[in-house]
């Protein structure tokens, strides 16, 4: 245990990088990475827990976030320490790295929208979480092309438009799950779209004098995938050509930087009816759009912690239908969260399972969000998942089983050879 004096300066220390209110440390240990990027590991005995905190400062104009696939495909898993060195093996000087959004364990997909270096990956309009007790979209973390940090529930919203025909989309490069609508998969998605089977059924009901009812799957929706090709970009919009035989099969190839614009159920028709050579016009986006500029990384988690300056994680299970008592739960947790004037942003991974380092709440990781400056904060994959990286070591300690969890994505911080420049925020 250190003495009353030396627990004060560190406090004093904290509130020095944390105007909003007061850090309480028991020791800290403090790093400069890079101009406008600090690493701090902080260890509070009243948790207990081990908090790893890299600032940045958003008004320089060499510092930006890179989100980066595992694999860089939409399905995968990869180490984030892995993705750190393959970047930089690439010539990209990253200085940090973490975890991001839930993904399917086998398959690696993440679970909410993607937008990787301006580029949509995948759209949705309802989180692909097998836990929400009700559908939702979850709160995502974004920044725009100039450098301003956003944190909303963001919906996809997209369309291709060929001639006097308009196909809204109801996903992007992810299969709907309704009985109609149209979906675009690009490369991204892989090699083929996806095979059309029969679906579970939405309710298997439940009969008061027999017990539960089970009803058979729904029979496969008819399908029609018509095969596009890029040829430029006009307004926005991604220009596309239909070429090659529209398919009433589902799991066509994608043409090699092109798409395929699948209509299911009663939509099947409309897009059979696109004709050969015909242009599509293709518009993606986000709702709410981002006001200032383009959106280039869109990165989901779930829940928002950290409203406007309010602690908002003991009403997470309304707002975002997270499974009951996560508020509450105690576990290694990942987070992301910004300043006020949005001039700051702040990754944080507390450890957990330790009894160095127990856990912690979402209730008290917002708590902590706030302790440290952040005005708006979202909480990422946690638990085994739950990793840092500072140029090339791990600096937490990982609790999956395997040491460090291959996850689905991770967020790096980079540093560009762009020079200071003081950009507004």
């Amino acid at each position: 245990m250190i003495g009353t004096d030396m627990r004060r300066l560190l406090c004093l220390l904290l509130a020095a990088t944390a105007p909003a209110r007061a850090q309480r440390a028991d020791s800290l240990t403090t790093r400069t990475l890079a101009p406008g990027v600090t690493w701090r590991r902080i260890v509070r005995l009243d948790g207990p827990w081990i908090v790893n905190v890299v600032t940045v400062d958003l008004r320089r104009g060499d510092l930006t976030l890179r989100e980066v696939r595992a694999h860089d495909a939409l399905r995968s898993r990869e180490r984030p320490s892995d993705m750190v060195k393959r970047r930089q093996a690439e010539g990209v000087d990253v200085i940090a790295a973490v975890n991001a959004d839930f993904f399917n364990i086998k398959t690696g997909e993440n679970e909410n929208n993607q937008v990787i270096d301006g580029e949509w990956w995948k759209g949705v309009k309802v989180t692909e979480s097998p836990y929400d007790t009700f559908d939702n979209a979850h709160a995502q973390f974004g920044l725009d092309s100039a450098g301003h940090p956003l944190l909303d529930r963001f919906l996809f919203e997209g369309e291709a438009r060929a001639g006097k025909s308009t196909f809204p989309l109801i996903t992007l490069n992810a299969v709907p799950t309704g009985p109609e609508g149209a979906a675009l998969y690009t490369a991204r998605f892989g090699a083929t779209a996806p095979r059309e089977i029969p679906r579970p059924a939405p309710d298997n009901g439940y009969d008061p004098d027999n017990g539960p009812v089970q009803r058979p799957p729904s029979p496969a929706r008819a399908v029609a995938e018509a095969p596009l090709v890029r040829v430029g970009e006009r307004g926005g919009a991604l220009l596309f050509e239909r070429r090659g035989a529209v398919r009433t099969t589902s799991g066509g190839e994608i043409p090699p930087g092109g798409a395929v614009l699948a209509g299911y159920g009663a939509t099947a028709k409309s897009v059979a009816a696109v004709g050969e050579g015909e242009t599509l016009a293709v518009s993606l986006r986000a709702v709410p759009a981002a006001p200032r500029a383009p959106l280039a990384l869109l990165v989901g988690g779930w829940p928002r912690i950290l409203r406007d300056g309010r602690n908002i994680a003991a009403h997470s299970a309304s707002e975002e239908g997270t499974i009951a008592g996560n508020a509450l739960g105690r576990h290694p947790r990942t987070a992301i969260g910004f300043s006020r004037d949005s001039a700051t942003l702040y990754l944080v991974v507390v450890d957990g399972r330790s009894p160095r380092s127990v856990g912690i709440s979402t209730v008290d990781l917002a708590d902590l969000m706030l302790d440290l400056g952040a005005w708006q904060a979202l909480n990422f994959d946690g638990g085994g998942s739950t990793t840092m990286v500072v140029r090339d070591s791990v600096v937490n300690a990982p609790t999956d089983p395997t040491g460090e969890r291959a996850v689905g994505n991770a967020l790096l911080l980079v540093r560009t050879s762009a020079r200071t420049s003081g950009r507004p925020h």
